[in-house]
């Protein structure tokens, strides 16, 4: 039983872009015993992959603001004799930056990465002693199928395969059917107009007979989410939702229509029907998985409308 540490500590979307390397990687070795070292606030997102028999958590994000305060450096410090518990037999920083590549080195362990050319902080891959080029042109879910193939000498092959599986549905559901709509994204440039949401959401109920589901994470977008709820027919704003929760909303909803956001990933890696919109980002190296169930509309400096998103929903195998 080989132990082997991943390290990809964030975001959400990073994380979810990892799972088809893992999926792919335990196809071909299945007594790898895979640990994963993630942000505090993503362990959950670490620990819904099956194959992963650990998460160990660290907290860069809320370190860098007391650097100097004794607390983070005795939290630091439990970390790395957390690291050091296991003898790895090889950790793989799939992420190339600084803040993922150090905290690696410390499991002192054999680390590999990408090459100089690969590494998107290329001072990172200094710190390897194994290093691999990964064309930087392809999307995050090839380049880290692509790392892991050549850390551990096979071809990837097929589709990508998240390899998780949908919850169970929402109890405070009814039984009508549903598409899941995420409008809530990190900054305002991804965002896509209320108006946009709301004849969206009007033609799912009025030719689809779906009622409009509205998560949020945050109050300005909860105050969204009524706001919406008030002009869509039937429409339901979700509770505050833990991951497991959002992963059986998402599984079991008829479409989901999102922008660029976590949430829009994980409903990729769950095979639902789904359009992800583009407005501020590249989707040809952020975008979701292309397959029959999903697809991406827009990109830089676009703005698709509802009946081009629309069309993009239609078109996709297995929308009622």
């Amino acid at each position: 039983m080989m132990n082997v540490l991943i390290v990809r500590t964030s975001s959400m979307g990073d994380l979810i872009h990892t799972w088809p390397a893992i999926t792919e990687l335990v196809s071909h070795y299945p007594n790898l015993k895979i640990s994963w070292l993630a942000e505090e606030r993503f362990v959950d997102i670490a620990t819904l992959h099956p194959a992963v028999h650990q998460v160990i958590p660290l907290a860069w994000r809320r370190w860098r603001k007391s650097l100097y305060s004794f607390s983070t450096w005795k939290e630091i410090r439990a970390m790395r004799m957390r690291l050091n518990e296991v003898k790895w037999d090889l950790v793989i920083d799939s992420q190339g930056l600084l803040k993922s590549a150090i905290p690696a080195r410390l499991a002192n362990g054999p680390l590999a990465g990408y090459s100089w050319r690969s590494c998107r902080e290329p001072l990172a891959c200094l710190l390897y002693s194994k290093r691999y080029t990964v064309c930087a042109g392809l999307s995050a879910v090839e380049r880290n199928r692509q790392l892991f193939a050549k850390v551990f000498g096979y071809s990837e092959s097929g589709m990508a395969k998240f390899g998780i599986v949908r919850g169970a549905r929402a109890l405070w559901l009814t039984d009508s059917p549903y598409a899941v709509l995420l409008h809530a994204t990190s900054r305002a440039s991804k965002e896509w107009p209320e108006a946009s949401w709301i004849e969206l959401g009007s033609r799912l109920y009025q030719e689809r007979g779906l009622i409009s589901v509205l998560p949020w994470g945050n109050q300005l977008e909860k105050v969204r989410a009524e706001r919406l709820a008030v002009d869509l027919p039937g429409a339901i704003v979700a509770p505050r939702l833990e991951l497991a929760a959002a992963a059986g909303l998402l599984g079991n909803a008829s479409a989901v229509v999102g922008v660029d956001t976590g949430l829009t990933h994980l409903a990729n890696a769950l095979d639902v029907v789904l359009v992800a919109i583009y407005t501020d980002t590249d989707p040809s190296q952020t975008g979701v998985v292309e397959t029959p169930f999903a697809c991406n509309v827009g990109g830089i400096g676009q703005l698709p409308n509802p009946g081009q998103v629309w069309d993009c929903l239609v078109s996709r195998e297995g929308f009622a």
